[in-house]
């Protein structure tokens, strides 16, 4: 289970917008440049983001988009959601009985409802402005350095490293 490219590009260029909030409206061309993302890409996510009322749209000559609310009162999951992005990692996801041939939940169903849980509960937890000032770092971090934390295999870490 991965967050698409919906979902990461729309937090990209919602950390670009907020890292210049105060200098007026930002154009998207500016943030594909900046962020290495399609405008034409760009330009659907912020039809997206303004309907769920994230960044705000100015027309005309020195026009562009801005934050709807203050970078702080953003969360990530805000950002998320208004893309539209389905981070849910079980299987049976959108079926109320379970993802078994017989109707019934599979065994480990709990295990990735809760996964849900944790990951909606980080994005929560993450406002634009932490992203822009660098203050995302923290327990799942300092985690890694404990030598009674298992250490995570290359594999992962190399999976983690390219996400």
């Amino acid at each position: 289970m991965k967050l698409s490219t919906k979902g990461r590009y729309a937090v990209m260029a919602m950390a670009d917008l907020a890292s210049r909030d105060g200098e007026g409206p930002v154009t998207l061309a500016d943030i594909a440049s900046r962020q290495a993302i399609s405008l034409s890409y760009l330009e659907q996510l912020f039809a997206k983001l303004r309907r769920g009322d994230v960044v705000a749209s100015a027309r005309g000559p020195g026009g562009g988009y801005s934050l709807a609310r203050p970078a702080n009162e953003i969360r990530l999951s805000d950002v998320i959601n208004a893309v539209e992005e389905d981070i849910d990692p079980r299987r049976c996801a959108g079926n109320p009985k379970g993802c078994m041939k017989t109707g019934m939940r599979c065994i480990t169903h709990d295990v990735w409802d809760e996964l849900g849980r944790h990951i909606f509960l980080f994005f929560n937890s993450i406002t634009l402005e932490d992203v822009v000032e660098h203050r995302v770092m923290g327990a799942a971090s300092m985690a890694f350095s404990d030598p009674r934390m298992p250490k995570p295999s290359k594999a992962s870490v190399a999976g983690m490293a390219a996400e």
